[in-house]
């Protein structure tokens, strides 16, 4: 019953930007961390940025000074602001988020179904 829908993928050359948003949304209690991880075909998932509630960052060092997670947390959407896009960020970006549907639930992962980022050179 809860679902996270992803927008903002695209293809963008080299030096360039694009921002993801990625929006939960059905029986929703309260939403913890959210985040934005990555996967290449043949290759591990893998994180890029995460974000808590309170607004705490994390990011990987390959996007450190580039990208940028933000949220709205009234709205239950997370976003991730990519600067200065380089060819090997191309992959399919997924947000995640940490869901509890009651107060009686423990938190869930629940993920997006995923966004082509393409950046070319």
């Amino acid at each position: 019953q809860v679902q996270l829908v992803e927008s903002g993928g695209g293809l963008v050359q080299a030096g360039g930007s694009l921002r993801l948003s990625c929006a939960a949304s059905g029986s929703i209690f309260s939403v913890g961390a959210m985040g934005w991880y990555r996967q290449a075909p043949g290759k591990q998932r893998e994180v890029v940025a995460t974000i808590t509630r309170g607004g705490s960052t994390n990011y990987r060092d390959s996007v450190k000074g580039r990208f940028t997670v933000s949220r709205d947390v009234a709205k239950n959407t997370v976003y991730l602001q990519m600067n200065s896009l380089k060819p090997e960020d191309t992959a399919v970006y997924y947000c995640n988020a940490a869901i509890r549907t009651s107060y009686y639930s423990d938190p869930a992962g629940y993920w997006g179904q995923g966004s082509q980022v393409t950046v070319s050179s």
